[in-house]
């Protein structure tokens, strides 16, 4: 069976799976994915130089309305756009949007009073809205839903007084974020040592939620080190974690252990990304790394292997992929296998502030993906 991906005019021909592994017991949004029960391999893996392709990969819902919000922005008000961080985490997507008049900055105060700015996916602060209200600017938000969620569960539990132990990586924006909600209420728990350093008022009292872009499994291990300290410590009353990083580990998991090497494609600040390495590792790969391009593959990693494990962060565009795709056929790894484990069908309507503008052309899309 085989299936045809196009991007931008290119045609790719893939052989899809004799199997396709569908993994159960993870737990994912149920509008992420129609999973079917468990199915095991029955046929042998085909000798020779293969490429195993993960499905989900690439772009999320959320990072789809981020990119789609500065690219109307840019459509509707022209250059120069200017967006507070990187709209999303991923050197490609950034650089194509400088080269057409976005212009990101760290702080507020480099942007121009009156102008306007549009929030990144990763989502900011109180604080930061505050003071863009201060220089009069004019804003969009374009942070992700998901986050969106969790900043509302840190005021949920602050104005019950809780304690909120925050699992994230210390100066992650999205962290940065969403501690600012609460600053008095939540500490950050980012490595193993930092569990004995929290401390709390009173132990029934404590509640801990985690950054959208974290590993499950090292999510899950901080968790219990909490729970270990504070027996009576509730949970997040959803899944932080988002649908799209636990379904793109899952299928990392699903095809590591027969891969001599995973190319994951996504930038060094992509805390999603980083994570895939890591996974595949631990389920199983013999060997892993994260790529920006194809131009970045080291030749040494491909000696003496036979199968590569290609996916990608939830930033990244699927050009990126194909590309990888391309140098490693064009060295002898011409089949390519899709390992499925679920099919997203995520849709997130653009920023109510967009929309409203874009009302006045009633054939402007409305939401993407």
């Amino acid at each position: 069976m085989t299936r045809i991906l196009a991007s931008r005019g290119r045609c790719w021909l893939l052989t899809v799976p004799r199997r396709i592994r569908t993994l159960g017991g993870m737990s994912t949004s149920p509008q992420a994915s129609d999973s079917g029960q468990d199915t095991t391999a029955t046929d042998s893996a085909p000798a020779g130089k293969r490429i195993l392709l993960a499905k989900p990969r690439g772009y999320c819902a959320g990072v789809d309305r981020a990119v789609d919000t500065v690219e109307r922005v840019l459509e509707k008000y022209g250059a120069p756009v200017y967006v507070r961080k990187e709209i999303v985490h991923n050197q490609h997507v950034v650089e194509n949007l400088r080269e057409r008049g976005v212009v990101f900055v760290e702080d507020t105060e480099e942007v121009p009073e009156g102008s306007l700015l549009v929030f990144s996916a990763h989502g900011v602060s109180p604080a930061v809205r505050e003071a863009a209200t201060r220089r009069n600017l004019r804003t969009i938000d374009a942070t992700c839903p998901l986050v969106t969620k969790v900043h509302k569960e840190v005021n949920r539990f602050a104005r019950e007084d809780y304690d909120i132990l925050l699992i994230g990586h210390e100066g992650h924006e999205e962290v940065e974020g969403t501690s600012g909600e609460a600053p008095d209420n939540v500490q950050l728990v980012d490595k193993a040592e930092d569990v004995d350093r929290v401390e709390v008022r009173d132990p029934s009292r404590v509640v801990w939620l985690s950054q959208t872009t974290l590993s499950v499994d090292e999510t899950m291990e901080r968790v219990n080190q909490l729970q270990d300290k504070y027996p009576e410590m509730q949970a997040p009353p959803s899944d932080d974690i988002c649908y799209a990083t636990s379904n793109r580990q899952v299928a990392v998991k699903a095809m590591a252990e027969e891969c001599d090497l995973v190319l994951v494609v996504g930038s060094q600040n992509s805390s999603n990304s980083k994570r895939l390495v890591e996974v595949a590792l631990q389920a199983g790969a013999t060997s892993s790394h994260l790529i920006d391009y194809a131009s970045e593959i080291d030749e040494s990693w491909l000696e003496g292997v036979d199968t590569v494990g290609v996916t990608s962060g939830a930033s990244v565009p699927d050009v990126l992929v194909f590309q990888v795709l391309d140098y490693l056929q064009e060295r002898g790894w011409g089949e390519v296998e899709e390992v499925t484990t679920a099919n997203e069908k995520v849709s997130f309507a653009l920023p109510r502030e967009l929309r409203k503008d874009l009302d006045e052309n009633p054939n402007s899309p409305q939401s993407v993906r």
